[in-house]
């Protein structure tokens, strides 16, 4: 999966083990699961991205799942989206631990103007325990260009979530909504992702005129 990144991935993995607790990254019973829980289960999600996608990580904290995809698709762009500045300056030690090329670290939240204009259009926006779906749709698809992919990665109660959420999310401009399972044949209990096609803007515009009335 990882490839020639493998190495970087395994200091990656270290210096979450080392530091990951003390910087409030993980919680101290996540340190033996930092692999399989947070890793592996990031890292297939790649198998959703286009080749030579933009891709925007919101919230990205401790490097979830950007670090993990970048190094595992590394014919990706990744931006880490992080509003915390103690994460900021994590995230962007590690990109320069790991020499991690194809990704950059931009403070600011997904809903701010102003770091809406400076992504402009992405491919895909991905997002790993940040918010309920309605929510995060609302904050998500404006950075979307017309038919991208919001890939929420979601635990198991992720069909009444998308029971409750289903107007919200259209009302944001998703055209479609899909529960997609990722790393089937590598991982024990795969990744449950929703994956969020964007509606053309023109379409998601005319929406949130009529949610503003």
């Amino acid at each position: 999966m990882f490839g020639e990144s493998v190495e970087r991935l395994n200091r990656f993995v270290a210096l979450l083990a080392e530091q990951g607790v003390e910087r409030g990254l993980i919680g101290p019973r996540e340190i033996e699961r930092i692999w399989d829980r947070h890793v592996l289960n990031s890292a297939v999600v790649g198998e959703l991205v286009p080749e030579g996608a933009h891709v925007v990580d919101v919230g990205s904290g401790g490097g979830f799942p950007g670090v993990p995809l970048a190094l595992a698709r590394p014919d990706i762009s990744i931006t880490l989206l992080e509003s915390m500045a103690r994460r900021v300056q994590w995230l962007e030690e590690v990109l320069d631990e790991l020499s991690l090329e194809n990704a950059d670290v931009l403070r600011g939240r997904a809903e701010d103007k102003a770091v809406r204009a400076e992504l402009g259009a992405v491919d895909v926006v991905t997002a790993r325990a940040v918010a309920p779906l309605g929510r995060l749709a609302q904050w998500c698809l404006p950075l979307l260009r017309t038919g991208g992919l919001l890939l929420a990665v979601k635990g198991a109660s992720v069909a009444e979530e998308i029971a409750r959420d289903e107007a919200i999310v259209e009302k944001a401009g998703g055209e479609s909504i899909d529960v997609v399972q990722c790393g089937v044949d590598v991982l024990e209990v795969p990744a449950t992702v929703v994956v969020i096609e964007a509606a053309p803007r023109s379409v998601r515009s005319r929406k949130g005129r009529r949610r503003r009335r």
